[in-house]
C-alpha cells in the first residue's frame, strides 16, 4: 500500500489507473502532471520485484489507456508517458523504505517536524509508523536524527550515489535472474 499520495488531479488519475496497472501485474509508484507539451501525464509504474523494463511500460501502458479514455479524468488533450521509477526512485511504500535503508535520500514533509519540512540523510529505521533519518547535513545545534512519522511524508526519493547505483545493478540482475532471464557475469544485458 502506498503511504504517499498525489493529490489533486494527480489523486483523481492514480485513483482510475491503478486497479488496471495491478490487474496486469505491477505497482503504481506514482502520477505526476506537467504542462510540458500542452499537457503530460506522466505513469510511474514497476514490478513487484521494483524492475521494470520498457516492454513493461508498453504493457501497463495498453493496460491503462483504455481505462483513461472511460474515466477521462483529464478535462484536455494531454500525452501519457509511462515509466519506470529509476535508480533514483520515490519512495512511497514502507517496503521502499525498508529497501532502501542505510541510502542517502532527501524527503520533504507535508508539515513542520523539528521547525522543518525538508531532510536529507540516510534511512536508519523504519517503524509501522514512520522513518528515522540521519541526517548527512544537519545546521549547527540541529539533531543528527530525526523521526518523521509515514503521514506527514509529502515526497521522498533517493539521492544518487555510486552505492545506489550498485546497489540497483545487483538487485535488477538478482531479479531477472529469478525471473530466468539470461544475465552476463559482468553485468552486461545479452539482448
Amino acid at each position: 500500500m502506498r503511504i504517499v499520495k498525489e493529490q489533486g488531479l494527480e489523486a483523481k488519475v492514480a485513483s482510475v489507473v491503478e486497479a488496471a496497472i495491478e490487474q496486469a501485474g505491477y505497482r503504481l509508484v506514482r502520477v505526476r502532471t506537467s504542462g510540458l507539451n500542452g499537457m503530460t501525464v506522466q505513469i510511474m509504474a514497476e514490478r513487484p520485484d521494483g524492475t521494470m523494463t520498457v516492454e513493461d511500460c508498453e504493457a501497463v501502458s495498453r493496460a491503462i489507456s483504455p481505462v483513461l479514455d472511460v474515466a477521462d479524468p483529464v478535462d484536455r488533450a494531454y500525452h501519457l508517458e509511462v515509466s519506470s521509477p529509476g535508480i533514483d526512485r520515490p519512495l512511497v511504500r514502507k517496503s521502499d523504505f525498508e529497501t532502501w535503508a542505510g541510502y542517502l535520500m532527501k524527503l520533504e514533509t507535508n508539515r513542520l517536524i523539528g521547525e522543518r519540512k525538508r531532510f536529507r540523510g540516510k534511512i536508519v529505521a523504519v517503524a509501522d509508523d514512520g522513518i528515522r533519518i540521519e541526517r548527512d547535513q544537519p545546521a549547527y545545534g540541529e539533531p543528527a536524527s530525526v523521526e518523521i512519522p509515514f503521514d506527514a511524508i509529502g515526497e521522498a526519493r533517493l539521492v544518487l550515489t555510486d552505492d545506489l547505483i550498485a546497489a540497483s545493478l545487483k538487485a535488477d540482475k538478482a531479479a531477472r535472474k529469478r525471473r530466468g532471464e539470461t544475465v552476463e557475469e559482468d553485468g552486461a544485458d545479452p539482448h
